[in-house]
């Protein structure tokens, strides 16, 4: 199979070989590849540099197995220019993206969404809001979506008063002020601002806590590598 002038970004590279890559990539039409970029370490290799996360390219490949190689790069649009805490939320994207993704199973939406999340995180506005509803998109796609309009096993809507004990297998179940640790437990009015994507800075904490709750279940106890650079 050829595929030719994919939109696609780079999540990550690591050496391969003498002077090749392995590369993880998100393509909008086949979500996420892996693609081996033979030569391109050396110094006169056309794609030298260019092989970088965040840049918006249009890539081309020839796959017969589960490693397809490259045959064709060119960079669409200047990169955003992530810096700070901007680059260590992209960074922490293209992670998640590589661990819950499967291969080969497309997310044309996911992949808008992140686009236009590099764009907001060069912009340096609203990164830890736009961070959240980025990280209910890649669960919902992998599967895991989350339950925000009703509490678990009945038809009862999420009351913005309330709060909830959010189990990851289940959903939200109602409980009192003091039920639960702080953790564990999330307002009614954060998960409506998730759902809507609408969050105020008074959901910020609880959201995060939430999100890394669900994460860490279904990834398991292996630690997330990007989260060290946010201390």
């Amino acid at each position: 199979m050829r595929y030719s002038l994919e939109p696609a970004y780079i999540l990550h590279s690591r050496p391969y070989r003498e002077s090749s890559l392995l590369l993880e990539a998100l393509s909008r039409e086949h979500g996420r590849v892996g693609l081996v970029a033979r030569g391109a370490r050396g110094v006169k290799s056309r794609w030298r540099n260019m092989l970088q996360p965040f840049r918006p390219l249009l890539l081309s490949w020839s796959q017969r197995g589960e490693l397809g190689t490259l045959t064709g790069a060119d960079q669409v649009a200047s990169p955003p220019a992530l810096a700070g805490e901007s680059l260590f939320c992209g960074l922490y994207a293209n992670e998640l993206m590589v661990r819950f993704l499967q291969r080969s199973d497309p997310h044309p939406g996911l992949f808008d969404f992140y686009r236009h999340l590099l764009t907001q995180l060069a912009a340096g506005t609203t990164t830890q809001r736009r961070l959240r509803v980025f990280e209910m998109q890649l669960l919902q796609s992998a599967g895991f979506g989350l339950q925000l309009d009703h509490e678990y096993g009945s038809d009862r809507a999420i009351s913005a008063d309330a709060w909830y004990l959010y189990k990851p297998e289940s959903g939200p179940v109602r409980c009192g002020r003091g039920q639960g640790q702080d953790a564990q437990r999330v307002s009614g009015s954060a998960l409506l601002a998730l759902k809507s994507g609408e969050i105020e800075d008074r959901h910020l904490r609880e959201l995060k806590q939430l999100m890394r709750q669900l994460i860490r279940t279904h990834l398991g106890d292996k630690p997330i590598a990007s989260q060290a650079l946010f201390s």
